[in-house]
């Protein structure tokens, strides 16, 4: 009996590579997909900042009063551009989601996605406790992002692979 050794998900070598890659495909584009929404949601949650930038002024005040050194230090620079700051979480959440939900621009938007993760995760000193390490917007949101900044997983970025 002959083994069929093609690409297109036979028995042995190549078909095993061809099964494994559409199943990392399919991981990513789910990855990709839920973190998209979860962004997106993020940033719509906080929509009313657009118009009012007093929550996020209170909300950066109050992780002041009981924060580390080094996220006081991050909050003093940073509560002065509340307002702008105001803006750029909403817009920034939406549009990091609404990308890597379609699959467009995926390592720019997750970058874009982990600094404002990062930047809101250091500033609330969330990150210097141990319930970080248990909280689903800690570890694995950052690991997933970062996962998407290393592997890519859009449309538009496998059409380029493939012509290089």
């Amino acid at each position: 009996m002959a083994s069929r050794t093609s690409a297109s998900g036979g028995a042995g070598p190549a078909g095993s590579r061809a099964r494994g890659s559409r199943a990392q495909g399919v991981a990513l584009l789910l990855l990709r997909v839920c973190l998209g929404v979860f962004m997106f949601f993020f940033g719509f949650d906080k929509a009313s900042w657009l118009l009012d930038a007093s929550p996020i002024a209170s909300q950066l005040s109050s992780w002041a009063a009981d924060a580390p050194p080094l996220s006081r230090w991050y909050l003093e620079r940073i509560i002065p551009g509340a307002p702008v700051f105001a803006r750029m979480v909403p817009i920034g959440s939406m549009t990091a989601g609404i990308a890597l939900a379609l699959g467009v621009w995926t390592r720019m938007a997750a970058a874009v996605a982990l600094v404002m993760a990062l930047s809101l995760q250091f500033a609330a000193g969330s990150m210097f406790r141990y319930a970080y390490l248990t909280d689903a917007s800690g570890l694995p949101l950052l690991g997933g992002l970062m996962a998407l900044m290393v592997a890519g997983g859009g449309n538009k970025e496998k059409g380029k692979r493939k012509n290089e």
